[in-house]
């Protein structure tokens, strides 16, 4: 039995995926790397240590500058995003109506915990939220599942009772190797990449959602 849903957050609960690209390409453009659409999609849902590494192994630069280019990202970005997030349509009322059906809400995301908390607070949905959880806490990012793992543990739940959210193909593996039912909101530019079939379900916005989807378990996956 589903108790609890578990929301990723950039791109999922809150429409970020362009403010952190622009955060990147004003810091990027330091060392002389182009943020391509093809890299930046390939890069959806990575910490932005991944995504440095995965840049550099592109479009290599001169000097270990990936410390202070990581610092420099996360600032812009949060600076960004505290300033001007709105939510993806439809998540305010879905956490709102899980919240009111009883079932425990939490945030595994790849932001830090202060990002996260400011967002919630910004959207007035932090009483809404039991706990969050940084894959910048865990030794390994999504797609690896120790963010989803680590949330379920905080929940005191195992995680075959938790459903996960997730818009990026790199979350939905993480929520599907934690072993955890698992639905896809894909962005409209790859809803019908066949990466997302992994999904036990997938939807074009959270305002989709169908309750009958805590109705399965994640061994169930629908033909």
């Amino acid at each position: 039995m589903i108790r609890a849903v578990i929301f990723d957050m950039d791109g999922l609960l809150i429409d970020s995926e362009d403010l952190w690209r622009q955060a990147a390409e004003q810091v990027m453009q330091r060392v002389g790397v182009t943020l391509t659409d093809d890299l930046c999609r390939q890069t959806v849902g990575l910490s932005t240590k991944l995504f440095l590494d995965f840049c550099y192994a592109q479009q290599p630069w001169e000097g270990d500058h990936h410390h202070a280019l990581e610092n420099d990202i996360l600032a812009l970005g949060r600076q960004l995003i505290v300033d001007t997030v709105v939510p993806m349509p439809g998540a305010l009322e879905l956490v709102r109506y899980l919240h009111g059906a009883g079932y425990r809400l939490a945030v595994a995301s790849a932001s830090d915990r202060p990002l996260i908390e400011a967002v919630l607070r910004k959207l007035g949905l932090v009483g809404y939220f039991e706990t969050w959880h940084s894959a910048e806490l865990e030794a390994h990012g999504k797609p690896h599942p120790a963010v989803y793992l680590s949330t379920a543990r905080l929940l005191g739940l195992a995680p075959h009772q938790c459903l996960a959210l997730e818009d990026s193909h790199t979350g939905l593996r993480a929520a599907q190797a934690a072993g955890m039912l698992t639905v896809a909101v894909p962005a409209p530019y790859e809803y019908d990449d066949p990466k997302f079939d992994l999904a036990h379900f997938k939807m074009k916005s959270l305002a989709d959602f169908d309750p009958q989807f805590l109705t399965l378990s994640p061994k169930l996956k629908p033909d």
